[in-house]
């Protein structure tokens, strides 16, 4: 069962809902793009939350800074990386000695940009990283990252960019691409479990 929980990110109070599956191992999940809607309980959020809560992981996703009832405003995706950070040490101060990142559209943009100053993640999946629509040229390399997914009808993720940036990032990750699926997976979330449970 979900719990409703708080952390601190800067000065600010961070909501977010931990379900408590193991002591050791744990995952953070980010939600989609603020401005355009996108919360911890977006669809493809609840998805990936859900695989890894099967898999045995204990999950947090939270709402970014200015989203819900997080206090700040929405930063441009800096303030935001530091929920971000923010919420892996939550995970790490409970005891959790595995702890993975997930991150759906602007959620893996901001992971990926996070990633760059973080310690504690143990392995990284992006599900549709939005290469065509932000800026990813200051992310180098990446040696957690470990899965990629998009659809092939994803225009702001698009398959051709990211199969090509994934040779930067680390090209011993595994690329998927979900035939007929656009960004937001509506038909598709099923496939994308899927898709993601042979890859947690």
């Amino acid at each position: 069962m979900a719990e409703k929980i708080t952390f601190l990110s800067e000065e600010y109070e961070i909501e977010g809902l931990l379900n408590q599956r193991d002591e050791k191992k744990g995952v953070v999940v980010t939600h989609p793009h603020p401005l355009y809607g996108g919360d911890m309980y977006n669809l493809v959020v609840e998805s990936i939350v859900h695989v890894y809560h099967m898999k045995g992981y204990s999950t947090l996703k939270f709402n970014f800074r200015g989203v819900g009832r997080s206090q700040g405003a929405y930063d441009n995706g800096l303030g935001e990386q530091k929920d971000v950070l923010s919420a892996l040490s939550f995970l790490a101060d409970m005891g959790m000695e595995r702890i993975d990142l997930a991150g759906y559209s602007f959620g893996a943009w901001v992971n990926a940009h996070a990633l760059q100053k973080d310690t504690l993640t143990k392995q990284m999946i992006m599900v549709s990283p939005p290469v065509g629509f932000m800026d990813f040229k200051s992310i180098v390399t990446m040696d957690t990252l470990k899965f990629v997914v998009t659809g092939n009808r994803d225009d702001i993720a698009p398959a051709d960019v990211i199969e090509k940036m994934i040779s930067t990032w680390n090209p011993n990750a595994r690329f998927e691409v979900i035939d007929g699926a656009d960004h937001f997976y509506g038909g598709y979330l099923k496939q994308l479990e899927s898709v993601l449970t042979s890859s947690v």
